[in-house]
């Protein structure tokens, strides 16, 4: 009897929710980010796209064309924190994919956390090292616990950053085992996630999977004779040690992310249970393919935007279908940056070189002893920063930033170095330049001399095995981003947009708080 009593008043109260449901408010958002995704290339390829992906966004969405980040972005990881949080990197406390830890000496992603376990994986991350509260978080509040809140990524860190602190899970994909992996820091393990590793693991459909061009090879604009005589395949073979980081750089990994998202959206019942918004986040990748043979992935880069835009296509028709688009506000970023850089071919002659940081960390450290006296004064260098050891300089009894001052004059003089300037510069400068550093810099874990590469060179980090190898090219580009809603406007936002506006622009549009660190207004 109490247990028949207890079931109808459960009815009662589920029946009562859905009652009241705000018809004003959403009852699902979903966050896409896309990473390096360019307003040029999209808008170029749309003659090759279908009617419900790109364009459905540009013809029934707020669409911002320029979206400036005001920072030198280099990863994903960054760039999906500051989205997130409405804060530059200097704040968030992901100022990079990597950082450089001076208490353990060894460099680690910022969200790496040990005391959490990984599921299907043995990574541990956890959003603890994430400073400020997200729109993730926000809309997990809003909801009183209630609220579902899932992300999905091929990286670890995106995946932790878009579900936030209060979301129910995060997964990604185990770059070792091809599995979709979580962390313990989190309370759900979907049954999506778990059936798929068990009855479809990417690990046996590996070998007979294949990349190449989804359309024939006349079809695709603007390349030269010799793209278009043979088309390209790349095949993922598992004796290959790195073969699931190299899939994930490919545009098939935006198809398991769909699959995987679609799965949510049948089988969770997201945006399906009264007044509670629930949030979807999904990261997909438009990036160029590094595993080109001869440099030039322009082809390949092309067919990755049509096949984006059929995967947006699936997952807008699923949403309709599971839960109706006019139910649902979804917003879509690029991520403020693009890595073209590749080795220049001798035979044209390109001005270029080789910066050995094991040989300028030596040739430093010598320059050091013979103006300072004996001693090992510089720490390590990590992604353009030279950090100097602070104890060595304590115990001698130095200025640390006279030495630093002397180590930045030392080495903007080598070869292939275009400027060099000490965290103390860049704090204090009051230029737009200073800005622009200070804002993606966090003084916590930065280096006490910023170098800057002249394009053309290669920077090896031959301090660490195996050698680490970046390309110099600086590439300014525009990165898009798109709203669309019940209650928003199709129009087309001429002016560049701060990229931290878009958090508070969201959260503005649900009627519920902005992050806690945001640092811009709204785009109204």
């Amino acid at each position: 009897m109490n247990r028949l009593i207890t079931s109808v008043l459960f009815g009662l109260v589920t029946i009562n929710t859905m009652v009241l449901a705000d018809p004003s408010r959403p009852r699902l958002v979903v966050g896409i980010v896309v990473d390096q995704l360019r307003t040029d290339y999209m808008e170029y390829l749309k003659g090759l796209f279908g009617e419900k992906g790109f364009k459905r966004l540009i013809e029934q969405g707020m669409y911002m064309p320029d979206v400036d980040f005001k920072v030198d972005l280099s990863d994903a990881a960054a760039a999906t924190a500051m989205l997130y949080t409405g804060a530059y990197p200097n704040a968030t406390g992901v100022p990079g994919h990597r950082v450089y830890d001076a208490a353990t000496k060894s460099v680690v992603p910022p969200l790496s956390d040990p005391a959490t376990i990984g599921n299907f994986t043995n990574d541990t991350y956890s959003p603890a090292s994430l400073r400020l509260s997200t729109v993730s978080d926000e809309i997990a509040i809003d909801g009183a616990g209630v609220a579902y809140v899932y992300s999905i990524a091929p990286d670890p860190q995106q995946a932790i950053i878009m579900a936030g602190h209060a979301g129910n899970s995060a997964v990604w994909l185990d770059e070792h085992t091809g599995n979709w992996a979580t962390t313990t820091y989190y309370k759900d393990v979907p049954q999506s996630m778990t059936r798929r590793n068990y009855d479809m693991p990417l690990s046996v459909r590996l070998d007979t999977m294949q990349w190449k061009p989804v359309l024939p090879l006349d079809r695709y604009p603007g390349l030269p004779a010799q793209k278009r005589i043979y088309p390209f395949r790349y095949t993922f073979s598992k004796s290959d040690r790195d073969v699931y980081r190299n899939f994930a750089n490919t545009p098939l990994i935006n198809r398991e992310v769909t699959d995987l998202a679609i799965d949510y959206l049948s089988q969770l019942n997201m945006g399906r249970r009264g007044d509670a918004i629930d949030m979807l986040n999904i990261a997909y990748t438009a990036r160029p393919y590094k595993g080109v043979r001869d440099g030039d992935f322009r082809i390949e880069l092309e067919d990755t935007y049509v096949r984006l835009d059929a995967q947006l296509e699936r997952l807008f028709e699923a949403i309709d279908r599971y839960v109706g688009l006019d139910n649902t506000l979804v917003y879509l970023s690029g991520t403020g940056y693009y890595d073209d850089s590749a080795p220049n071919d001798e035979r044209y002659r390109l001005p270029s070189g080789t910066f050995s940081v094991k040989r300028a960390t030596s040739l430093l450290n010598s320059y050091l002893t013979a103006r300072y006296g004996n001693g090992d004064y510089v720490d390590t260098y990590w992604d353009g920063q030279v950090y100097l050891d602070h104890a060595e300089i304590e115990r001698k009894g130095l200025d640390s930033r006279e030495v630093a001052q002397a180590a930045r004059d030392f080495l903007v003089r080598m070869s292939g170095v275009a400027d060099a300037r000490t965290i103390a510069d860049i704090l204090n400068g009051q230029t737009e330049e200073a800005e622009r550093k200070r804002r993606l810099i966090d003084p916590r874990n930065g280096g006490d001399v910023i170098l800057e590469f002249s394009p053309g060179w290669t920077i090896s980090d031959d301090l660490r095995f195996p050698v680490d190898t970046k390309d110099i090219r600086q590439s300014a580009i525009t990165t898009p981003a798109f709203i669309m809603g019940p209650g928003i406007e199709p129009r087309v936002i001429g002016a560049p947009v701060d990229a931290t506006a878009l958090a508070p622009t969201v959260t503005g549009r649900l009627r519920i708080r902005s992050p806690n660190g945001t640092v811009s207004k709204a785009v109204r």
